[in-house]
């Protein structure tokens, strides 16, 4: 029996980051231009309004500070639009509790990629489409 699988490659550790503009929730971004100097966590999610990604969005911005603190900046990216992605945030900041987490103000950007142009840079060599798709995070420096 042959074995099809397909194999993918993460970004790692060392690797430059992508290069990439994006339209974002706090306006467009220049990507890494603009986090020079700085540690950033670009983390990727499938879609807004789904339950893992709701709690991981909250517990970050809960964190923003301590990650700041760091020299380390927030980046969120997610294949829906920019108004779903506002829709999601007040959502987040008006209606969800979660673990004594309430009224949590998401500050840090949330990339608009809609066409998954950023995604097919991140995942390099195709990994987007398994590893994008099956919520897993990325993070880059």
């Amino acid at each position: 029996m042959e074995n099809n699988q397909e194999v993918y490659a993460m970004p790692r550790i060392g690797e430059k980051a992508p290069v990439f503009k994006a339209v974002t929730t706090q306006g467009e971004i220049n990507f890494p231009a603009d986090y020079s100097g700085s540690w950033v966590i670009l983390f990727s999610h499938p879609a807004d309004f789904t339950p893992v990604c709701t709690s991981e969005f909250m517990t970050f911005a809960t964190m923003e500070k301590q990650f700041n603190q760091a020299n380390c900046k927030l980046v969120g990216l997610s294949v829906d639009g920019l108004y779903s992605h506002i829709a999601w945030l007040r959502t987040i900041k008006e209606k969800i509790e979660y673990k004594g987490m309430k009224d949590v103000e998401v500050t840090f950007p949330l990339i608009e990629d809609i066409t998954m142009e950023v995604a097919k840079k991140i995942w390099h060599d195709d990994a987007w489409r398994k590893q994008y798709k099956s919520g897993k995070s990325c993070i880059c420096n």
